[in-house]
């Protein structure tokens, strides 16, 4: 079977997109999707999905998010990062490290934060970065995202290296952007490398070029369908139980099937290699119960 998720270092310079059309081209299966857009200057955590764990795309892109960057303070770009045409130069002398650690302060924890024009949202069915370089420019609201972590790496005017962990939606960019507006200097990031998605980190990575040389042994670089999301608690039904969950069915944990699982979510299989479903757990008292939210037919 050819589904498996990839968890790629994707190196500067491709788009998330570019990345998806060579997978299609080395692994010869087209249904091929990455769980969240990385910058084409942006290297590190790429996760793509092959075949059908496509089907879990929206577990995937919920993950918090992990980074190390750099911005440079007295510098605005029109894309806000290293690739745009320079719109201001300020200088940033003033900004000391105690300054700088008392704004990042506002930036930490849930903030509202204005998608860039360069993004792939989109606006009409056409993505914000195709307007953009048509000249176009729409309002953008502003968006709730949570920031958990930021914390400053090493401070040498005019750069300033830092890691952030942030939930999904956040613009890494626009906090660079937003960070040097308040400093009253401007910035932009100039480096940027995702160490994280959810529980899948960079060191554990495989290079793109590697994939692309792999041939059939491609496979053997991947992730299993069941090792997917190992943050959910993997339960093993009976064949009765398995039957029915294949019809849609939900069913009753015994107590020792019930004892293993803490989780929201779960993974459902019947040998312990294939994964059969995705299913929400309900407690009732004593009862547990789980009922599938995406079936895989046959098991993947």
């Amino acid at each position: 079977m050819s589904d498996r998720l990839l968890i790629i270092d994707k190196p500067s310079g491709p788009t998330s997109h570019d990345v998806v059309a060579r997978v299609r081209r080395a692994t010869g299966v087209r249904r091929v999707g990455h769980a969240g857009t990385l910058d084409p200057r942006g290297t590190g955590v790429l996760v793509v999905m092959v075949g059908r764990t496509t089907r879990l795309s929206a577990y995937l892109m919920d993950h918090d998010k992990s980074y190390s960057g750099r911005m440079v303070l007295g510098v605005t770009t029109d894309t806000q990062d290293a690739e745009g045409e320079v719109l201001e130069r300020r200088d940033p002398s003033g900004v000391d490290r105690d300054r700088l650690d008392s704004v990042l302060d506002s930036f930490r924890g849930d903030i509202m934060q204005t998608p860039p024009m360069v993004s792939a949202l989109k606006r009409g069915g056409v993505p914000l970065y195709e307007l953009a370089r048509q000249g176009i420019r729409v309002e953008r609201e502003a968006r709730p995202v949570t920031v958990r972590d930021l914390r400053i790496v090493s401070f040498d005017l005019p750069y300033v290296e830092f890691v952030i962990e942030c939930s999904k939606g956040t613009y890494v960019r626009t906090l660079a952007a937003d960070v040097g507006e308040q400093l009253g200097c401007g910035a932009h990031l100039d480096r940027l490398r995702r160490t994280r998605v959810g529980p899948f980190r960079v060191e554990e990575a495989v290079a793109l070029a590697d994939i692309m040389e792999a041939g059939d042994a491609w496979l053997e670089l991947g992730v299993p369908p069941l090792g997917a999301l190992p943050d959910l608690d993997v339960v093993t039904l009976s064949e009765e139980q398995a039957e029915r969950v294949m019809d849609g069915g939900g069913v009753r944990l015994d107590d020792a099937q019930a004892s293993g699982v803490s989780t929201d979510r779960a993974l459902l299989t019947e040998d312990g290699a294939a994964l059969m479903a995705v299913a929400r757990v309900t407690r009732n008292g004593g009862t547990v119960r789980v009922d599938p939210e995406k079936v895989f037919v046959p098991p993947i």
